[in-house]
Order: C-alpha cells, then sequence, then structure tokens
C-alpha cells in the first residue's frame, strides 16, 4: 500500500535526520517534512566535506527523499483514479460533509451493490456502529461496537471527525449532546451510526 510505504519511508527520513551532524540537522530543523524532503533531495550536490560517514549520510537522505516524492505522485494519482471511480458509480457520495475519495470507496467497497444489505441497520452493524447496551443501575447507556468492517468503521471514523472540525451542524448537534450530558465516546457513536445510515440512503438511492 503507498500510503503505508510512504509512512514507513518518511519514519526512516526522519531517524537518519535525528543521527545526523549538526549541521545538517540544523538546516533542518523548523521545516516541515515537506520541506525537509525538497531539502535532502539537493545535499548530493552541495555536500562535499565532511566525514565519509557524514557523506553517505547525506546521500541516503537524498535516496529517500526521492522516494517519497514518488510515492506522493503515486497517491496522487491514485487518488485521482479513486475519485473518478466513485465519480462514475456515486458522485452524490462526495456531496456529503467529511466524505473524500478514499473514504468514499471504502463504502462503496463494504455496500457492494443494491439489495446486499435489507436496510441501514444490517449496514451499520457490518461496520460496527451499531449500538451496544451498556446500562447499568437506572442508567440507560450504549457504547461503541467494536466488531465488524473495521476498515470501514476507521472511514466513518475519519468522517465524523472531520464534521466535528469543519462542518457547524455537526458542531452544534455536539454542544447539544454535551449539555445533555453525552459524554465523548457516546456522541462519536452516535455521529458515527448516524453517518453509516446516511451512506447507506445515499448509496441505495443514487448507485
Amino acid at each position: 500500500h503507498y500510503s503505508d510505504t510512504r509512512t514507513a519511508t518518511i519514519n526512516v527520513f526522519k531517524s537518519v535526520i535525528l543521527t545526523a551532524d549538526d549541521d545538517l540537522r540544523t538546516q533542518m530543523r523548523g521545516l516541515s517534512t515537506l520541506r525537509q524532503v525538497q531539502h535532502a533531495t539537493t545535499l548530493t550536490t552541495t555536500s562535499g566535506s565532511g566525514s565519509g560517514l557524514d557523506r553517505l549520510r547525506r546521500t541516503h537522505l537524498a535516496t529517500l527523499a526521492e522516494q517519497i516524492q514518488t510515492l506522493d505522485r503515486l497517491l496522487k494519482a491514485n487518488l485521482t483514479e479513486i475519485r473518478t471511480l466513485v465519480d462514475k458509480l456515486c458522485p452524490t457520495l462526495l456531496d456529503q460533509p467529511g466524505i473524500g475519495p478514499v473514504t468514499a470507496a471504502i463504502a462503496l467497497t463494504a455496500w457492494s451493490h443494491p439489495g446486499r444489505f435489507r436496510n441501514e441497520a444490517a449496514f451499520a452493524s457490518l461496520a460496527g456502529v451499531s449500538p451496544v447496551p451498556a446500562s447499568s443501575g437506572r442508567i440507560t447507556r450504549h457504547r461503541l461496537n467494536r466488531g465488524g468492517d473495521r476498515t470501514l468503521n476507521a472511514a466513518l471514523h475519519t468522517i465524523a471527525k472531520t464534521r466535528q472540525r469543519c462542518h457547524q451542524p455537526t458542531k452544534d448537534y455536539i454542544n447539544r449532546r454535551t449539555t445533555e450530558g453525552r459524554t465523548p465516546a457516546e456522541i462519536t457513536r452516535s455521529l458515527k451510526r448516524y453517518i453509516a445510515r446516511q451512506i447507506w440512503r445515499t448509496l441505495e438511492a443514487t448507485t
């Protein structure tokens, strides 16, 4: 997976910087990862001094930086292809707040085809967002479901977190539920359940 490979490569890249000479660490300090990668690609042509180990480390950084840039290009092309496929299969899915090409593709893959799920509750159960009773005494509560398709569950979690940051109706909902005494975990469970229902209805109606 390109994304996992990129993350692993960046981790190696960062670890090499940490063990670099003082001059190189100073050059990299305060730069974003993107700027560090861009700077590292020039190290083989601008670093003729230093010990053999220092030169080897800089050459290694330059090679890692080129690999990261290649992976970035592949990820960009992959994302464009995914968006094209989602637009073809269910364009209205991308109109929903917080849903991007990747999370939409995950939802589409899990849903598969019309009629696979008898209702939205069955889709929510697959996603692991159906409510699980966790009552105690006179208090009636539900907890997050830890079962189901964890990839789909993670996609719903990403959508929920995005809406919490950028979607005003979601922010208003969180404030209202918080004043009612709901915990953050309970609110997240409810959000994910609502998003699953919304996605299922959108897919069933438009694909």
